[in-house]
């Protein structure tokens, strides 16, 4: 029988996405936790279904604290809504997650060691002057996630920032600092509840943000976008053979659509990228369309990123040849998951 149109298991990249009771997906700045022990993806993300509006007059749009939410899949299309799994504190004002502060960017870990779901996130005032990471625990993926603390990793600034657990078990945090000019990584402890004091400033004066991290035959990855706000602007995509660095900048990966697409990584910007296990060098790139004047109405941008093929900046100590793989992501207004890969 002919195809008849069945649009099950495309992704539509910045149409409204329903979850399987029929309401718009809620998990903004996300990221995504395989569980083994469940065999199911848990995406994360902060639930922005509130009014937005400006702190003050020159303020950047905002929606008070509502919490984190979180979608459940086996099939990385079809997600079912677990519900809040960390929720805003409603009547203490002095508390991290007040609904006038912000919460961005959670990112979902699980501790082998502990058997612990740890939760790390960027939290800050309505003034963005905090600059602080919080972190928070749970038994189950689901939650409930119980919140610890917040603190200045290293003593820095902490704004947009991502955590990137590595095959060994160790696990990293990355997050923009010294007014975003630079990126800091550095290893947590064996809990995964603090930073140590190790730490390598990376991209200096480079101006990035929104780092998501990704691994490749040995080879770490990290996609960033500039700083210009809600605003879109170029994606860079930044190779190193050691997570700690040398991390070298190799160009802009967006392929397809037009100019201005390329230039403002699809309208969109970077906060996640999922491997694809049985899919070696193919991984599905998640960004971000923000919609400032109803940040509610922000639209997810899923897109195939692929590892492999010549890089396009050669770099000047290598001759010219550069020394990783091309990374690329590739623009479809409809796509879908090879046949072959099965959640």
């Amino acid at each position: 029988m002919k195809d008849v149109g069945d649009d099950s298991f495309y992704y539509f990249p910045a149409r409204i996405w329903l979850d399987t009771e029929g309401n718009p997906i809620q998990a903004h700045g996300g990221g995504i936790l395989y569980d083994d022990r469940s065999d199911m993806y848990y995406w994360y993300g902060e639930y922005k279904d509130g009014p937005t509006y400006q702190a003050h007059k020159d303020g950047p749009a905002r929606v008070d604290i509502i919490g984190v939410g979180c979608y459940s899949s086996k099939d990385l299309w079809t997600w079912k809504n677990e519900g809040l799994v960390l929720a805003a504190e409603e009547k203490n004002e002095t508390h991290d997650l007040h609904k006038s502060n912000v919460l961005e960017r959670p990112k979902v870990i699980y501790n082998e060691r502990t058997g612990k779901y740890v939760m790390w996130m960027h939290i800050d005032d309505a003034n963005y002057t905090k600059a602080s990471v919080g972190i928070a625990i749970s038994d189950y993926p689901t939650g409930p996630f119980d919140y610890l603390y917040s603190k200045r990793p290293h003593g820095f600034e902490s704004r947009d920032m991502t955590i990137f657990r590595d095959d060994d078990g160790v696990a990293y945090l990355i997050y923009s600092s010294e007014d975003n000019s630079e990126l800091h990584i550095g290893p947590l402890t064996d809990d995964y509840l603090d930073v140590t004091n190790v730490m390598r400033q990376i991209l200096i004066k480079q101006h990035r943000e929104a780092p998501a991290l990704f691994k490749h035959e040995g080879t770490y990855y990290m996609v960033t976008s500039g700083c210009t706000g809600w605003a879109p602007n170029e994606a860079m995509v930044h190779a190193a053979d050691s997570i700690m660095g040398p991390w070298e900048t190799m160009g802009n990966p967006c392929i397809g659509g037009n100019k201005m697409f390329r230039l403002t990584t699809f309208f969109a910007q970077s906060t996640f990228v999922v491997p694809l296990p049985g899919l070696p060098g193919f991984f599905i790139f998640m960004a971000d369309r923000w919609n400032p004047p109803d940040l509610r109405d922000s639209r997810y941008v899923w897109l195939p990123l692929v590892v492999g093929g010549a890089a396009d900046l050669p770099f000047e100590y290598s001759f010219g040849f550069p020394l990783w793989s091309r990374v690329s992501i590739y623009w479809h207004r409809k796509w879908k998951l090879p046949d072959v890969w099965k959640g």
